[in-house]
């Protein structure tokens, strides 16, 4: 079939079909093999971050950010394994396809996925990160301050 032939397949087909397969498509790119190592890496650490650089040498501003956020609410580096995108083409995009988010960097505590930068950010703002880094046991909770006794 012809280039052109396709495209008037296409425009012909309802457009929930087309997104549907489009999104088929998409997720052809990530293999059983990638998912499985995604699988363990982000059930086998409690904090995972997969993102541009490394904690010690960001290569982006949201990757920076996010370790900024992470070292501020007082997550040990010991407790929290990254993934450099950069370093690997299929990671990069597997990961995207993996979580359903379409940027990194993207956190996942405990196995379950956060968000990026952004969410990140904003739990940070609300009070929400620092609530769920103490309860999954990644930071102590710190005592009241004096003013609120």
């Amino acid at each position: 079939m012809s280039f052109a032939r396709s495209l008037q397949v296409l425009r012909a087909l309802p457009p929930r079909q087309v997104a549907r397969t489009a999104s088929l498509i998409q997720r052809r790119y990530l293999s059983d093999q990638a998912r499985k190592l995604i699988d363990d890496a982000v059930t086998a650490n409690p904090l995972v971050v997969f993102m541009k650089g490394t904690p010690e040498q960001p290569q982006c501003g949201f990757s920076r950010a996010v370790c900024q956020i992470l070292d501020v609410q007082g997550v040990p580096r010991e407790k929290l394994k990254s993934f450099n995108c950069l370093e690997d083409q299929a990671l990069r995009e597997g990961i995207k396809e993996y979580s359903d988010w379409p940027t990194i960097p993207q956190v996942y505590v405990k196995g379950e996925f956060v968000g990026g930068c952004d969410i990140v950010l904003s739990m940070h703002q609300s009070g929400e990160l620092e609530k769920l880094l103490v309860k999954e046991g990644l930071v102590p909770e710190l005592p009241p301050l004096e003013e609120d006794k």
